[in-house]
């Protein structure tokens, strides 16, 4: 007897190729999920603005891109300590402006010359509440910590989502006609305001996301929300906070994201290149042993084999750390 109720995934809607570039953008969910492709060598650019939560900056972001923006002293604050973006995620701050320009105009450029080779476009959404900053009315993509009075908080309406897409993506695929679109709905619930409020604030996101896939032929979504939410509704699946999914929970939805997305060439790859990930993870008792050696010959033979089947294979720093030990 099945003591669950299974998510029926989307077989065969799409294939992602490893050769295939991509571009991740949205909640700290991406971030697990970057890794793990990261991990298995596929070529990502991820959260070129750090980590944003809700569609309006993510959107505005690529928009920006787009246009071909770079940020000026006008478009830093000062909080008498820091320089801060409210579009950029903290890490891009700075104690002096200039450094913070570097970063953001340096990440900015990154992505600008990668998004007219990108072949997937994977977007996970986070909430449908923003804050808009109260002196210009924009939605800004991190508060910053500073005082609630300083923003106006509200929910976004489903078209209000779907118009401005329409207009990205048509823009997006007139510019980079091979582009796909892959949209994800995180799973993290967002508690502060509630539970009924969560499911209002991923309500307008699920509703906006189908109607932007009706729209496009080239525009699919991953239910990793679903499978969170009906899969594994159980609380050992959740972190310590009851709110972000746990370790075990993002390598489920990683697994059902594998057996719907990538195509045998790729998983082949993929199951290669673990092998040669664990072995340059195991720790040897001697590692100035000629069997430790060995060892580590037959790895650096298996990447060389992978590197002739996928000539497009960047593994200059495994090589680099074989070459390393081989020298002990």
């Amino acid at each position: 007897m099945e003591f669950r109720t299974k998510v029926e995934l989307p077989i065969g809607l799409w294939q992602i190729r490893h050769s295939d570039k991509l571009m991740l953008w949205g909640s700290c969910f991406v971030e697990h999920v970057g890794k793990l492709l990261e991990n298995n060598k596929f070529t990502c650019l991820m959260n070129p603005y750090g980590i944003l939560y809700n569609p309006m900056s993510i959107g505005k972001a690529m928009t920006e891109i787009l246009d071909g923006k770079s940020y000026g002293r006008d478009d830093l604050h000062y909080n008498g300590r820091i320089w801060y973006s409210l579009m950029h995620h903290g890490s891009f701050s700075a104690l002096d402006p200039d450094d913070c320009l570097e970063r953001i105009n340096g990440s900015l450029e990154k992505a600008r010359k990668q998004m007219d080779e990108t072949d997937w476009l994977i977007l996970t959404f986070g909430t449908s509440r923003v804050y808009e900053w109260k002196e210009d009315g924009q939605i800004v993509g991190n508060c910053h910590k500073l005082p609630d009075s300083m923003f106006r908080r509200r929910l976004l309406e489903v078209d209000e989502i779907v118009d401005f897409y329409t207009v990205l993506l048509q823009r997006l695929f007139n510019k980079n006609p091979r582009l796909n679109v892959l949209f994800t709905v995180s799973p993290i619930r967002h508690a502060k305001d509630g539970m009924h409020g969560n499911q209002l604030n991923k309500a307008v996101l699920l509703l906006a996301v189908d109607k932007l896939c009706n729209k496009f032929a080239n525009c699919f979504y991953f239910p990793s929300y679903e499978i969170m939410m009906d899969e594994l509704r159980d609380y050992r699946f959740y972190a310590d906070d009851m709110l972000h999914p746990s370790e075990m929970a993002v390598k489920y939805i990683w697994k059902c994201f594998c057996s719907v997305s990538f195509d045998k060439k790729s998983l082949d790859f993929m199951k290669e290149w673990d092998s040669i990930r664990k072995g340059l993870e195991h720790i040897p008792f001697n590692p100035q042993s000629e069997n430790y050696h060995t060892f580590i010959r037959q790895i650096l033979l298996k990447i060389e084999c992978l590197k002739e089947k996928f000539p497009y294979l960047d593994a200059q720093n495994e090589i680099a750390i074989c070459q390393v030990r081989l020298k002990k």
